[in-house]
């Protein structure tokens, strides 16, 4: 590994996170007043508007009316006196006229232009210099595709969310240690701690970074499961406490409601997308430099998906 290069550890399981916000919107569903109670504490807690409009977008998504849309994840180490930095962006695209969902991950060290700052420089320092808004009007333009909706996720508190669905089963294909923790072949049960360890592994596995994507589908595959079962809903207090402590989005609880009413079936189809690039230095810093071609390949996939011209 070049000097320099991943100070910080990754966080590939970062895009597990929004699809646990899915889970809470198209999964579980509205059970007694209770229920409804808290699911609304918890939404009205997480909500954080912004005053903001996408210049790629003639009019503001209409959830009613079904229309695709998009979101981008923010994976930030908040820290006692920081704001935190969004080691991780995953940008989600959902379409329910084809009912899907495609997942991407930006690389957090992709060089690119900082819209609003005037740089160009790796992609997650946007959040750091001006916050939601700057992130998304980057990716936004990193893509050439609206971003509509972010969702912020505390990942210092990502352990609770999968410790609130009562903890995840996976089908591992790969006989591993990671974290002080053993992973061996077959069936293996993760609580919260486990599934950070057994999403951050890359260096034992012989296929690199698609191994750990495998390992990621698994994650997100046992969210979806134990979210959508009927054992968790004698959970839900803990698990809108968890989203409610550790997520902040834009998304109203009407738009979260149009959202449960009219995209529920998207997310039993989750695609998730890779960026092909190559590591270089630049004046001693590493970054991450997506090709031209590469970047309009995935900017005619997202758009494909999001149904635009």
């Amino acid at each position: 590994m070049r000097a320099g290069q991943h100070k910080k550890k990754k966080k590939p399981w970062l895009r597990v996170t929004g699809i646990v916000l899915l889970v809470l919107l198209v999964g579980i569903g509205i059970y007694g007043f209770s229920v409804y109670k808290s699911l609304t504490n918890a939404v009205e807690t997480m909500h954080q508007p912004l005053d903001r409009k996408s210049d790629k977008r003639d009019a503001e998504v209409s959830l009613t009316n079904k229309q695709p849309f998009s979101a981008l994840i923010l994976g930030v180490d908040q820290r006692k006196g920081d704001k935190g930095r969004s080691d991780t962006m995953i940008v989600l695209t959902v379409n329910p006229n084809n009912n899907s969902v495609k997942m991407l991950s930006i690389p957090r060290d992709t060089r690119t232009e900082i819209v609003g700052h005037g740089t160009v420089d790796k992609i997650n320092h946007a959040y750091a210099f001006g916050n939601e808004e700057m992130a998304m009007n980057t990716a936004e333009n990193f893509l050439d595709i609206p971003i509509d909706y972010y969702i912020k996720v505390n990942m210092e508190g990502f352990k609770d969310i999968i410790d609130a669905v009562g903890g995840i089963t996976v089908n591992n294909d790969l006989d591993f240690s990671q974290g002080g923790y053993h992973f061996p072949k077959g069936q293996v049960t993760l609580d919260g701690k486990k599934a950070l360890a057994y999403t951050r592994m890359r260096h034992e596995d012989p296929r690199g970074d698609f191994g750990r994507q495998i390992r990621q589908r698994e994650i997100i595959k046992g969210i979806l499961r134990e979210g959508a079962s009927l054992s968790s809903l004698t959970k839900y207090q803990s698990i809108f406490s968890a989203l409610g402590n550790n997520v902040r989005t834009n998304l109203s609880f009407d738009q979260m409601m149009d959202i449960q009413k009219n995209y529920k079936s998207a997310a039993n189809n989750v695609e998730q997308m890779s960026i092909k690039g190559n590591g270089t230095m630049i004046n001693k810093i590493y970054y991450y430099i997506v090709p031209d071609a590469e970047k309009q390949r995935i900017q005619n996939e997202l758009k494909a998906q999001l149904e635009l011209k």
